[in-house]
């Protein structure tokens, strides 16, 4: 074996995907001390995107005061790729992680903040943007980011709407004072889910729960949702519902496709076609990738399927290192992974399982490739 790529996601609460490249270089290093080795950290829009996306040293990250998902003062880092392109995740000013369990509230988060930070990036001249929509709080239809950068969406009294539980009161969207340079920028949305906005499938009634929506919130959301795709409908003509993917996010993806031509991009393809994943395909012996769980959603869209179906096209083994399995995961045997291993090695606690991540993985690893160097696979 002379060349391997290292391409995980993150083992979410222990590990990054930078981290988990280091720890399984080391593995492999130490078992095969001429082998190759190629990180690539992988992210599908949510956590780690900026990380995956810049590395290695492939821009510069920027930090600034915006707003958090309650209009709390935050510190959210955003980066900007060498070709000035501006990379934002949308979880550093409006994510989850931002929250208390019982500070979620879907009714009034907003995504003001990013926003923000968009508005940053266009000061620093930056005309084309790669927004990762993964890890949200919020179900405002876009409303706080639209605000922040001149897009208002009003009601009947031309109040600005910012958060979901007054889309229902939604009457008009005013994009004429949108930010200088916005009209003429480039946005493409990193998307894993296929989500309409409203609807039983869609953004409130899907993801309104881990956002702290109660069945009474949910289906105010889910009206206002739908007030919101038919003011677009009659103000732009485009129906969002036809659309894939309006729903992630709490269908944040709605400004940005109705008045700056945004285009949805699975969060995977992007983050391979950036750091050239075909072309270092050529000549590898293997691919080792990973997440925290895998299961049988890890199939739709994710990073395991993304790599897997590319590593297959090319003939190249794929390994599978993964914090735990859980039923479905073998479905990816048919999107290309080869083998699975969990890098759990004794029954434990929740608590314990992310504790001892490093060296559960840097065993398991040195274990897959004690196993390799025996010629027998």
């Amino acid at each position: 074996m002379k060349k391997i790529i290292i391409a995980p996601d993150s083992f979410k609460g222990s590990l990054s995907s930078i981290e988990i490249c280091k720890i399984v270089k080391d593995a492999a290093l130490s078992i095969f001390p001429d082998l190759k080795v190629i990180e690539m950290p992988m992210a599908d829009g949510g956590e780690g995107f900026v990380d995956a996306m810049l590395y290695p040293g492939r821009g510069k990250k920027f930090t600034v005061m915006v707003k958090d998902p309650l209009w709390r003062d935050v510190q959210a880092t955003y980066g900007i790729l060498d070709d000035h392109t501006a990379v934002i995740e949308m979880a550093a000013a409006s994510g989850l992680p931002l929250l208390k369990d019982y500070e979620r509230n879907a009714m009034k988060t907003t995504t003001f903040g990013t926003g923000q930070l968009i508005l940053d990036a266009l000061g620093r001249g930056c005309r084309k943007f790669i927004l990762g929509v993964g890890g949200s709080a919020t179900n405002d239809g876009g409303a706080g980011a639209a605000a922040a950068l001149g897009i208002r969406y009003l009601d009947a009294n031309r109040q600005v709407i910012t958060c979901g539980e007054d889309l229902v009161a939604l009457a008009k969207i005013d994009p004429s004072e949108m930010a200088q340079g916005l009209n003429e920028s480039t946005i493409t949305i990193a998307c894993d889910v296929n989500n309409p906005l409203y609807g039983p499938n869609g953004a409130a009634r899907i993801y309104g729960p881990q956002k702290g929506a109660s069945p009474a919130d949910i289906e105010v959301l889910d009206k206002g949702l739908r007030n919101l795709a038919d003011v677009i409908l009659q103000d732009c003509n485009i129906d969002l519902q036809q659309i894939p993917g309006t729903g992630a996010a709490g269908g944040i993806t709605v400004p940005f496709i109705s008045y700056v031509n945004a285009q949805l991009k699975s969060g995977v393809d992007i983050v391979l076609d950036s750091g050239k994943f075909d072309q270092k395909l050529h000549d590898c012996d293997l691919v080792i990738t990973g997440e925290g769980c895998t299961d049988q959603q890890s199939s739709m869209g994710k990073a395991l399927s993304g790599i897997a179906r590319r590593a297959k096209y090319y003939g190249v083994p794929v390994v599978a290192l993964s914090g735990s399995l859980k039923a479905g995961y073998d479905v990816l045997y048919e999107e290309g992974i080869t083998a699975f291993f969990s890098t759990c090695r004794e029954t434990s606690s929740l608590e314990d399982a992310l504790t001892n991540a490093r060296p559960n993985l840097l065993h398991t690893a040195e274990d897959v490739f004690r196993l390799i160097k025996t010629g027998i696979c």
